[in-house]
């Protein structure tokens, strides 16, 4: 298991989801701009994660991503296994270890495992659990307002003036 910017990324990225998938898909532009990772980014890292099943997508206007499972079903590990490639073996020369090196393939080996076990008992639910406890404010509504919808609304104005040549008339026979 690699702990690398690409696995911290796609956790962070999942648990951003995760906190507001209950409004609908998540698009990966919304958590580009809160998370400050770049779209083009997130776009190899959750077509990983969706190729391995964590997420799913919805094309089209007001698409994105939400989880393919509960968040209770998603691990730590299964989030970085996904965006990782596996690693393969190291090879140790033949002249290597003719030459007296030490090999040390057991150690790391147990030490990943730890790794991996620790990771695999953290799931993703527990993760959004621990931000919303730190007090995380989330908008109650996923659609951003814009234009017209972003000003209060003005309380209407009532004047005493008149509302037409008419009434202008009327009005300054009756004021003399």
């Amino acid at each position: 298991m690699r702990l690398s910017t690409k696995s911290r990324f796609a956790v962070t990225a999942m648990i951003d989801m995760g906190l507001r998938q209950h409004q609908g898909p998540v698009s990966l532009a919304a958590i580009s701009q809160r998370q400050h990772i770049s779209i083009s980014y997130l776009e190899q890292l959750f077509s990983k994660m969706r190729q391995h099943g964590l997420v799913d997508s919805t094309r089209g206007p007001g698409g994105g991503y939400t989880l393919n499972r509960d968040a209770n079903h998603i691990s730590v590990a299964d989030i970085i296994n996904a965006v990782n490639s596996p690693d393969g073996k190291e090879q140790i020369s033949t002249d290597a270890e003719q030459n007296g090196y030490v090999s040390t393939e057991e150690l790391w080996s147990n030490l990943n495992q730890k790794m991996e076990d620790h990771m695999q008992s953290i799931s993703l639910h527990s993760l959004i659990a621990d931000q919303l406890s730190k007090g995380m404010n989330l908008p109650t509504n996923n659609s951003p307002r814009r234009g017209v919808f972003t000003q209060k609304p003005t309380s209407s104005v009532t004047t005493k003036a008149p509302n037409s040549v008419f009434a202008l008339g009327k009005h300054l026979i009756n004021s003399h």
